[in-house]
């Protein structure tokens, strides 16, 4: 529990809790220890109040997952997601989230997260005991780095996020800018586009037509009506050809 105003322990140094966790896997039984986890890798955790909340599923799971091949090329060998939940609430995220980077560890008892010193009370809010959001990076299961939310009301997300995690890791893998990309299923310049943004190391945000916006929003945006069409850092670039003329 926390003590005075953002005082968390910070257990930097120390290694994690010895704990075995139960897992469903393809309707069987199966379990994870933190041994298997952790001896002889570089892991980054995450933990987080709970599966399907809003800050969860809209920010810090996904920004894990895009940037799990900037923290693989920086030595990082699993992602963790922990959260207080039984392994059936965090399969059915994890096929929800569709986050094929991140493997979900469920702490369903807290003891994890208890030995962390991070169980806290939730009841106020129908939760019971849940996880403090905070993120670390453990080395041969030891604690290297940690980055606790502040002690505050509600659920604080300000350092624990993945782009925090990477700027600590190694601050010249963090992407400056922001880059956006209109796209449809099955269309082979997206394709190229998307190539040509992974060859210069480029995250990117996808937006699907008839998916998530539709043709006549991207036309008021980007006045055009063929994908893709590019914005990289608030600037329209165009289609695949620009985008290549663009890196050239």
């Amino acid at each position: 529990m926390s003590t005075s105003n953002n005082q968390f322990e910070n257990k930097e140094g120390q290694k994690v809790p010895v704990v075995t966790f139960p897992i469903r896997v393809n309707d069987d039984w199966n379990s994870r220890d933190t041994q298997e986890i952790f001896a002889g890798k570089t892991v980054v955790v995450f933990s987080l109040p709970g599966a399907f909340t809003p800050t969860c599923s809209s920010s810090h799971l996904p920004r894990y997952n895009e940037l799990a091949g900037k923290l693989a090329a920086n030595g990082v060998d699993e992602i963790l997601c922990v959260s207080v939940n039984d392994t059936f609430v965090m399969n059915a995220w994890a096929k929800d989230q569709a986050a094929e980077n991140i493997s979900f560890i469920p702490d369903g008892n807290g003891d994890f997260t208890d030995g962390m010193g991070l169980l806290v009370d939730k009841s106020e809010i129908g939760f019971g005991k849940r996880s403090w959001r905070y993120s670390m990076l453990v080395k041969d299961g030891v604690i290297e780095k940690m980055f606790i939310e502040p002690d505050l009301p509600g659920d604080p997300f300000e350092v624990s996020d993945a782009d925090t995690m990477l700027q600590y890791i190694n601050p010249e893998a963090v992407q400056s800018v922001q880059v956006s990309l209109f796209s449809k299923p099955g269309c082979p310049h997206c394709a190229r586009a998307k190539d040509l943004l992974a060859q210069q190391g480029l995250q990117y945000e996808e937006l699907t037509l008839g998916d998530e916006i539709s043709i006549s929003a991207m036309r008021a945006i980007t006045n055009a009506d063929t994908v893709p069409q590019i914005f990289i850092g608030g600037k329209h670039i165009g289609g695949a050809d620009d985008l290549a003329n663009y890196f050239a």
